[in-house]
């Protein structure tokens, strides 16, 4: 398998009353942030733009949680808490899906880059993470 090969993965929050499918390669590149919020929730993720991501089930099960400039809308599911996508400040028309919350099976391997959330603006003029929420 080559890391560009894309494949549907499936996945939700941990009482399943969350769900959705993600098409995206079978190597993830997963971003490890240390914003204030990540680090607390050990919040890892991979982005995909939106056109690649679909809620299955639990829209009516999903809470919101915005800070700062609420452009990020941090959801998680109201029955079990469970974070398993989310939507970036740094892609709005994009999630943040949380590796640890597919389905097993699809996933050939994970590249975790690191990112300066503690400096997000800066980090942000220096960084290409743009580009991986490209259709």
């Amino acid at each position: 398998m080559s890391g560009d090969t894309f494949v549907l993965h499936k996945g939700g929050c941990h009482c399943g009353a969350v769900r959705f499918q993600v098409f995206a390669p079978s190597v993830l590149h997963v971003f490890d942030c240390n914003c204030s919020i990540c680090v607390k929730k050990g919040n890892m993720h991979f982005i995909v733009p939106k056109s690649r991501f679909e809620l299955i089930k639990g829209e009516d099960n999903i809470e919101v949680y915005t800070f700062n400039t609420h452009k990020a809308k941090h959801t998680f599911c109201k029955t079990c808490g469970v974070q398993s996508f989310y939507s970036p400040r740094s892609n709005p028309d994009g999630y943040g899906v949380a590796p640890h919350c597919l389905d097993p099976g699809t996933v050939e391997k994970i590249e975790v880059e690191t990112v300066d959330g503690q400096n997000w603006e800066k980090f942000m003029k220096t960084s290409d993470i743009s580009k991986y929420s490209k259709t």
